[in-house]
């Protein structure tokens, strides 16, 4: 009678997803510093256009509801790194839904960095109300097409949509006062 066959251990040879799994997984955190650097950069430039923001902000005529000026840097520091976060999480997604999600992502963003020069440097009351108003529809928006690809994402831009709606109405009530 013949022995029995010896067992052979498995030969694990690596398979093309594996090999190029560093390579994406380093390409999806390069993408996730060039969002939090989009974002942020965002911020910069509209500290850098406004100049002197908290005077002008103390300044104006404001309701009894409105913050103090020193909480404005430290919510915005937040909603900028989730903004960044939400937007990664739908570009590691595939399918069709990206895309949509994306560009709505740019505009809410560009829509973003346009308010600050509008309210403080040209003291632009109105047109800021104006520039919110779709801020507030395009952070509705890119929520919406993010929670096709990705729901964290949507969650993650929730305390983004009511900050930007809370500053639509003090913005309101700003432009009316003074």
């Amino acid at each position: 009678m013949p022995p029995p066959p010896t067992p052979r251990a498995p030969r694990i040879t690596p398979t093309t997803p594996t090999a190029g799994a560093a390579p994406s997984r380093r390409r999806s955190w390069l993408t996730l510093l060039l969002l939090l650097a989009l974002c942020y950069g965002v911020a910069a430039a509209g500290a850098l256009a406004t100049g002197d923001a908290g005077s002008t902000y103390a300044a104006l005529d404001r309701p009894a509801w409105a913050p103090p000026g020193w909480l404005f840097g430290p919510v915005w520091t937040v909603l900028y790194g989730m903004i960044a976060v939400a937007g990664w999480l739908v570009t590691r997604r595939p399918g069709p839904g990206r895309r949509p999600a994306l560009v709505a992502w740019g505009v809410q963003l560009a829509l973003n960095a346009l308010w600050t020069p509008l309210f403080f440097a040209a003291e632009q009351y109105g047109l800021a109300f104006l520039d919110i108003s779709l801020l507030l529809a395009a952070v509705v928006t890119t929520a919406l097409l993010s929670a096709r690809v990705d729901r964290r994402a949507a969650w993650l831009l929730v305390p983004y949509l009511l900050w930007v709606g809370y500053a639509a109405a003090l913005n309101l009530a700003l432009w009316l006062a003074n």
